[in-house]
């Protein structure tokens, strides 16, 4: 599908509720760019575990904001499969970040305000000339309030659970199921409750529920949408 306008479509969602793939799947049918923030916040995450500000499962704030002017992120050129890895100062980290450490950290490093501020003011700069789907926590209300289209994208805990552990299992195959529940409870906590861009549905967004809708009906309802607000 081809067009002259080039929207901005934000998708927002709970960990592991199958927004990426949705953002991803629509981002391939447009010819959009697809832009995964969450992996952003991970690559911060990633950088701060890798330079010794993480102990005992709690970040070293002030160490993190104290450096991050060394943080430069990035995606590479896309794959055969177009995807996108994320490099950090050009080192592809993009299994590192997958891991089950990585995960355990992220939304401590996400509530820090000045991440969010220099990770945003980024995202608005990958995003501004449309034709993105980006998908994130905040995208439809803070990063890009005023998107061409915003979708928020559910699904129950559990279901949620159960994806994840099967994802974890290829790079930590000892992790339990009950433990991945409950990293995305905390998560969901975490995020949802933050002072600083919690995650919501924007007003305008339309919500999708993963785990009523097949994967290709999730995709056929965004579309369905696209063509409805190109159309006006």
């Amino acid at each position: 599908m081809h067009t002259k306008r080039k929207l901005i479509i934000a998708i927002d969602g709970y960990a592991s509720s199958g927004k990426s793939t949705l953002a991803k799947d629509l981002a391939d049918a447009l010819g959009y760019l697809f832009i995964d923030t969450g992996a952003m916040y991970r690559g911060v995450a990633y950088f701060a575990s890798s330079h010794g500000l993480v102990s005992n499962n709690a970040i070293n704030e002030q160490g993190l904001i104290d450096q991050l002017d060394q943080i430069n992120l990035s995606f590479g050129v896309p794959d055969s499969r177009n995807n996108r890895p994320l490099l950090l100062n050009g080192m592809d980290i993009n299994e590192a970040i997958r891991s089950s450490e990585i995960s355990s950290i992220v939304s401590l490093v996400a509530v820090i305000p000045a991440v969010r501020t220099k990770l945003v003011d980024l995202q608005r700069i990958m995003g501004q000339d449309g034709g993105i789907v980006m998908d994130g926590r905040d995208i439809g209300t803070v990063v890009f309030p005023n998107a061409d289209l915003k979708f928020f994208v559910n699904a129950a805990l559990a279901v949620r659970a159960e994806r994840r552990h099967k994802d974890m299992l290829k790079t930590s195959p000892e992790i339990s199921l009950e433990s991945v529940q409950e990293n995305l409870a905390s998560r969901d906590q975490i995020d949802t409750t933050r002072a600083t861009s919690p995650l919501k549905p924007a007003a305008d967004a339309i919500a999708f529920d993963t785990g009523v809708l097949t994967r290709s009906a999730q995709l056929e309802k965004a579309i369905n949408h696209v063509n409805e607000v190109l159309a006006q």
